[in-house]
């Protein structure tokens, strides 16, 4: 008498549920991380081209204080970013070292409202999310007086660069620039400007959250999550900034 044998039992198919988060991380703080590490790749790309660009040109070897522009060689950073404003005088990089120190106690004051989200205290959540907001626009007003005093051009210079036909050359742009290079304007417009768009959307966001902690939102849903991923862009930003500081005005 043959054995009938029943064919196996197939195990039900079933769909992941989730399961453990990874790195005890939520899903969005997950995809946050990712965005800003494919960002980091850009950043890089750029602070490393305009670190081959600024070794492959010719770097001033005159005395310091005899130094002066020429589209011949690399500008030495004190002495383009000099100015400040309603101060008439040299200031090298003073300006610009203001200007890091509003974008970096705006990180602090955003570390503070990630805090005070653990906590639920919706108060101090609003009170630190408008500082930082309050940071943001103020250090993005301190750009667009920066670019546009770079546009305008060292008039009270005696030697200033001139162009092919001998005239000289006032204001600067992405062609031509009485500072040196031309290269030296293209960087500077375009990686600070890249820096100052993400720094801008980084305000809106901010904005955004600020909006939805006032009307109670994040209370409705019982976390503060998102401050925290919004926050995470924020400090990226920052941190990216002293990159492009030293970078472009130390180095």
């Amino acid at each position: 008498m043959s054995s009938i044998h029943a064919a196996p039992a197939v195990p039900e198919k079933l769909t992941w549920a989730g399961g453990s988060e990874p790195l005890k991380a939520s899903y969005g703080k997950l995809m946050m991380w990712f965005f800003l590490l494919s960002d980091t790749f850009t950043f890089s790309a750029l602070l490393v081209s305009y670190g081959m660009i600024r070794f492959s040109q010719p770097a001033w070897t005159g005395a310091h204080e005899k130094f002066y522009f020429a589209t011949t060689h690399w500008p030495i950073p004190e002495k383009v970013f000099e100015a400040m404003p309603f101060f008439h005088g040299e200031a090298p990089l003073v300006f610009v070292g203001i200007m890091t120190f509003i974008l970096i106690f705006s990180s602090v004051t955003m570390v503070l409202a990630v805090e005070a989200g653990h906590r639920g205290d919706r108060a101090a959540v609003e009170k630190w999310l408008l500082w930082t907001i309050i940071g943001g626009f103020t250090f993005l007003g301190s750009q667009a007086w920066e670019w546009s005093h770079f546009i305008a051009g060292p008039h009270d210079l005696v030697k200033a660069a001139k162009d092919a036909l001998g005239n000289p050359i006032v204001g600067a742009n992405l062609t031509e620039n009485p500072y040196g290079p031309p290269a030296f304007a293209d960087l500077f417009f375009f990686i600070t400007g890249f820096h100052g768009t993400h720094v801008f959307s980084g305000v809106i966001l901010i904005i955004m959250v600020f909006f939805n902690t006032a009307t109670g939102l994040y209370d409705r849903r019982g976390h503060y999550e998102m401050v925290e991923k919004v926050g995470l862009y924020w400090h990226f930003v920052d941190l990216v900034w002293v990159f492009v500081f030293t970078f472009f005005y130390l180095v």
